[in-house]
């Protein structure tokens, strides 16, 4: 279950002893921020969070100013089941099951979805779509570098929430006739191109733009020893140019589960002592992170610079024993 901030509504402000006054006071201070209309959370606390932790929170927070059930989908649905997709300026985004090309009010956009075949899930309280469903649909209205890291993280077994990884053959047959053709084409190239080795949303994103870009596919997870023994697994790795690729997300010098009960001076102290072994070994290491990723371009300058190779186009393929 997501830890939410308290919401303080406006139409219960009598019941904390606030004015709509007060409110706004408290809003101009920062002591409350103004998630939406009528809802408000800690300022404090909704500045500690990451932007993916505020989305889900205005997820949240439209759930409670609406009056009707609401199914939620895409980047919203995506938010409940945690996870990961790219961006963070997304709307909220539910449902309609009316065939009025949809529409867009108070924040929150909405999408036809016919009743047939709609899989609906109650999760945290909120109806939203299936995991498959999900997924597809990010796949199916996202650019294809969005598209991969939702794909790669449900390809995985989800032991936060006891899921069991999809296969490729479930999101396949999801498809159905639920999509246009163009739609589905999309989806079939993100689904092809999916792989569950990709262990974060950055490294996902990375190995998407990496492929746009042209460059020779990279081997993930590659073990390095040296005569010390284990160096450690790469995110990326280029074996012809001799280039090792890096994605620094913060999750990497933060989160428990990375750290292992280290401290984070203790494990940036341990990356740099890995890197100086793997550059004994005489490869290059290219480090990039989120921001990186962000700034169109950046990622293929760097790696250009790196000297990583770019994918031979078929035409220039040699095969001397056909050559005339």
């Amino acid at each position: 279950m997501t830890n939410l901030p308290p919401f303080l509504l406006s139409r219960d402000r009598i019941l904390h002893g606030f004015s709509a006054n007060d409110l706004a006071k408290r809003v101009r201070s920062g002591a409350l921020v103004r998630v939406r209309h009528g809802v408000y959370v800690d300022g404090p606390t909704w500045r500690a969070m990451r932007p993916w932790q505020q989305y889900r929170v205005r997820v949240q927070a439209a759930a409670e100013t609406f009056e009707k059930p609401t199914i939620f989908a895409r980047h919203s649905s995506a938010s409940v089941w945690d996870i990961p997709f790219i961006g963070q300026n997304h709307p909220v985004q539910a449902l309609t099951l009316k065939n009025d090309g949809g529409r867009s009010r108070a924040g929150v956009t909405r999408h036809f979805a016919a009743r047939e075949g709609l899989e609906v899930v109650k999760l945290e309280g909120l109806l939203v779509t299936g995991r498959v469903r999900t997924v597809l649909d990010l796949a199916a209205f996202s650019p294809f570098t969005e598209a991969v890291a939702p794909l790669d993280h449900v390809l995985r077994p989800d032991l936060t929430r006891h899921l069991h990884a999809l296969t490729k053959a479930e999101l396949e047959t999801g498809i159905g006739g639920l999509y246009s053709a163009a739609a589905a084409r999309r989806i079939r190239t993100a689904i092809a191109f999916a792989d569950p080795a990709s262990a974060s949303a950055g490294e996902s994103w990375s190995r998407a733009l990496i492929h746009v870009a042209g460059f020779e596919p990279p081997i993930l997870q590659q073990r390095f020893t040296d005569a010390a023994g284990l160096v450690g697994y790469s995110d990326f790795y280029w074996k012809d140019s001799r280039v090792i690729g890096e994605f620094d997300g913060e999750e990497k010098y933060v989160k428990p589960e990375f750290l292992k009960g280290r401290t984070t001076s203790e494990a940036v102290l341990a990356e740099k002592n890995r890197e100086n072994r793997l550059r004994s070994l005489g490869f290059r290491v290219e480090r990039w992170d989120w921001a990186d990723l962000a700034a169109a371009g950046t990622l293929e300058r760097k790696l250009a610079a790196a000297g990583v190779a770019r994918r031979r186009t078929r035409s220039a393929v040699f095969d001397a024993q056909n050559f005339p």
